[in-house]
Formats: structure tokens, sequence, C-alpha cells
């Protein structure tokens, strides 16, 4: 056979096995992958490696045949010829199409099949957390108390702003139908997530939050409220509260907290007030010694738990004082006891990762491959 023949029969034959293929995957999924997102999607720089695999499972194997050295090749050109000379090159073409449909798969392909609207019954909470310098000074009290009974390293302890996470992040787990959102402030207020339903994700960007992500040399108060109501401005909720967890005082921003009060009275939103800690001096981790342990010094960080109980009277919430881990934890609980639930439709997105139906063939053509040439395309020596 001519080289130029056995190249096009070879070029063909990948082509063949490539759409056979997909024939699973499209009759699984059909319209699904039209609409795919890539996870992983440096992994689809695998291809370039196709092209190699596959001559080295084909032109390539020539090379390594062994050669024996004769006389004379007169009786092997009269003797028999079988079919299998011919399909040489099918395990490198199997080969290389398998290897294809597993870089793919690994790129994970992700599919958003349909949006799920269903009436849910909750309360729109805007979280308000606090990222001032101040949070990182150590919240007392016994980390065993905390949901989830967190183990630190030794010599560790929990600052607010590691109990604060802790305590939020059990909070957002034990919603089932409220819509939750996320500011952060330090001298400036930022929306972390507005009000959703997708916890996991909640969970994943409180987890994510530390301090010096932003300027935290001051404590705007007034902002973070003032962009938390405007957050609740289009809720059709009846019930809206903003929870405010803060260690300090406000001294920076341009909107004052007496307005912002004013402005989430405006929205139907109560404010519920959380001071975490107090005036007395704290113990505040400055960094780590020669031995990796960490070093703390005394501090005494200013409140003003005044403010905190007049903003949360004027729009009929509540105010509360944590030192410590569980009365942080049992005051973020409280503050949905009497609220009044509502009814709304949420849209709800579902997701499916596709790679399963792409390792189907991937793993079918590999073993295809080997028992090829473990039986029909075995060659000696």
């Amino acid at each position: 056979m001519s080289r130029p023949l056995r190249a096009g029969l070879a070029a063909f034959a990948t082509l063949a096995t490539l759409v056979l293929g997909c024939v699973y995957p499209w009759l699984a999924r059909r319209e699904a992958w039209f609409t795919v997102t890539w996870q992983n999607k440096w992994a689809l720089l695998l291809l370039a490696a196709v092209p190699v695999v596959w001559w080295w499972g084909t032109f390539g194997q020539d090379a390594r045949t062994t050669r024996l050295r004769v006389g004379t090749v007169a009786p092997l050109l009269t003797g028999p010829r079988g079919a299998r000379a011919h399909l040489r090159d099918v395990p490198g073409v199997l080969r290389a199409v398998a290897l294809v449909f597993l870089i793919v798969a690994v790129a994970r392909p992700v599919s958003v099949l349909r949006d799920q609207s269903k009436d849910e019954k909750g309360i729109d909470i805007m979280l308000v957390v606090d990222l001032s310098g101040s949070m990182r000074a150590v919240l007392g009290g016994n980390a065993q108390d905390l949901p989830g009974r967190p183990t630190l390293p030794k010599g560790k302890r929990l600052t607010r702003i590691d109990t604060a996470k802790i305590v939020v992040k059990d909070f957002i787990d034990r919603r089932k139908a409220d819509r939750i959102g996320v500011i952060v402030f330090g001298k400036s207020a930022y929306v972390l997530s507005p009000p959703t339903l997708d916890y996991h994700l909640l969970t994943e960007l409180v987890s994510k939050m530390t301090l010096g992500v932003i300027d935290g040399n001051a404590t705007a108060i007034g902002d973070a409220v003032g962009a938390a109501a405007a957050r609740l401005r289009r809720s059709d909720a009846k019930s809206k509260v903003i929870i405010l967890l803060t260690d300090g005082d406000s001294n920076a921003g341009m909107i004052s907290p007496d307005y912002a009060t004013h402005l989430a009275s405006e929205v139907g939103a109560k404010i519920y007030t959380i001071q975490i800690g107090n005036e007395d001096e704290v113990d505040v981790e400055e960094g780590t010694d020669l031995f990796g342990q960490p070093v703390y010094s005394r501090h005494r960080f200013p409140v003003n738990p005044t403010l905190l109980k007049k903003m949360s009277q004027e729009t009929g919430g509540a105010a509360f004082i944590a030192t410590d881990g569980k009365a942080l934890a049992d005051s973020m609980h409280a503050v949905l006891d009497h609220m009044e639930r509502t009814r709304f439709e949420a849209s709800i997105a579902s997701y499916e990762d596709l790679f399963a139906f792409l390792l189907v063939p991937g793993v079918a053509l590999v073993a295809l491959d080997a028992l090829l040439r473990a039986f029909l395309l075995r060659r000696f020596p």
C-alpha cells in the first residue's frame, strides 16, 4: 500500500472513529452541548499533543518495527497476506481519538439545563460585615462552642473576623428559603453579593473574606447600611432585614449612620446590630515569632453601642452585644425568631456536569485499543 493511500485511510478512520464516539454524548444530551461552559479551559491545550500521539501510533511505529536481514525476499512476496496487515494503524487511531475525549472530559464541560421557577417562602436579608483593621483582634470564648467545632493550630486564637466568618457561614447553612446578600466595609462599602438563594456561592465568598483586601483604616457604617438599603429597595418581600456586624464606631464614609437608618426605614428594612466586643483591652495578632507562633499585643478599640442601639430601635429591629463566639452565633440566629415571612418566586439555575458522557467513549476506545493489540493485531517480536 502506498504511503499517501495509507495516510488517507488513516485520516478517514480517525474522523469516522471521532464521529462514532460522539454519537453517545450527542444522543444523551443533544442541545446541552451548545450551552457548554468549561471549568478547566487550560486542559484543552493538551489537545495539541493528539497529532503527536496519532503519528506515533501509526506511521511512527514503522521506525520501531524489528527488521531481519535475509538474502532474498522473493518467497515472502508469493506468501499469504492477511487482512491484519492493513489494520495495523487502527490501534494508533483509537488511542489518539480516545485521548481527545479524555482531554475534553478533563476540561469539565458544564451545561445550564434550565431555570426552575417555584414559589418560596422567606426573608430578604443583607449581611453587613465589618472588615476594618480592628477585626483582627482576638474574640474571647472557646472555639469548641462555635458551629462546626473548629480545630485550631497550637498557639492560634480566633480573631473577630475568623469568628464572624464561621458564624456567618453557619447562619447561611441554616437558611432554607431566605434570599441573602453580603456587604463588606472598611473605609468604603462594597457589595460582595446581591440577595440570592445560591448558598453555596455565598459560603465560598464568605470563606474568602480577608482583612487587607479593602482599606480597613476606618469604619464607614453609614455607607455600608446605605448600600444594603439600596439592595433591598426593589425587594417584594414583606420582611427585609439588615444585619450589621461591627466592632467599631462610624468614623468615615459619605453617608451618615442616621441618614442610612432613614434609608432603611424608607425601604421597610429592620436593622439588627451586633456589636462584636467592647471597649476593653484585647489581644491583637501582630505576626509570628521565629518559631512560627503567633505574637499578640494589647490594644483598645472604641465602640459606640448608643449609635447601634439607636439604629436598630428606629427601624424596629434589635441590638446585641457579643463578647465571645457563642454569643455572636446566638445573636445571629435570634434575629429571625419573630420575622414575618412572605412568598416570592425564586429562580434557581440547574447545572449538569457533562464530562461523564465523554468518558464513556474515551474509556471504550482505550479498551478496544488494548484488546486489538492483545489478540487480533499482536506483533512478534
